[in-house]
């Protein structure tokens, strides 16, 4: 018998509570109630001083190596970072550098980004799905964008996010299903002519 679905959300937000965190969640709950799935959040910003200095991953302490593994065994991945001068946090990069280039390779990915106004939103297909599409994961049709006026209280209030989430969700479910059922090439099982 298979595994329950794996999903996990990584959220480069270094404080709590977090936009990034909430949204997120958010995200990681619209998927567990359209299917049966273990559901796993990991949150950068506590990680922060144990990932300072680290240039190769035989550095990290155990706890980081844990989120590692967490993240590179994941069926689906959920990644919510804010918007820090037109990019994803540095720690966001940094823990991502730690990843193994082949763990992620046809993962489907959800992306997903807070940020202070609607002029940060491009940082989805601008810098994000570059960044996955070299780890060779699948990234979602739909990245979901926030603004801070659509939170109060770090929770999501606007009924256009919401319903945009919702979009994003339901647009990843049949790719989702599909990476569930689709066993990822291995180099081996390519044959060259």
């Amino acid at each position: 018998m298979a595994h329950p679905l794996r999903i996990v959300a990584v959220s480069g937000g270094l404080q709590r509570p977090s936009k990034a965190a909430a949204l997120a969640e958010h995200l990681l709950d619209l998927i567990a109630d359209e299917l049966p799935c273990e559901q796993r959040l990991v949150e950068l910003g506590p990680l922060a001083p144990q990932l300072a200095g680290a240039v190769w991953r035989s550095q990290l302490p155990d706890a980081v190596e844990r989120e590692l593994a967490v993240v590179e065994q994941a069926d689906v991945l959920v990644v919510a970072t804010p918007v820090y001068r037109g990019a994803y946090t540095g720690l966001f990069k940094h823990f991502f550098d730690f990843i193994h280039q082949d763990a992620l390779v046809d993962k489907p990915v959800l992306l997903a980004a807070t940020g202070g106004s609607e002029r940060h939103a491009l940082v989805i297909d601008h810098q994000l799905r570059p960044l996955f599409s070299f780890f060779q994961a699948r990234t979602l049709p739909l990245g979901v964008y926030a603004t801070d006026q659509d939170f109060t209280n770090h929770r999501l209030q606007s009924e256009a996010l919401i319903a945009r989430a919702r979009l994003a969700v339901q647009r990843a479910l049949p790719l989702i299903a599909l990476a569930r059922h689709t066993k990822p090439l291995q180099a081996e099982d390519v044959v060259l002519a």
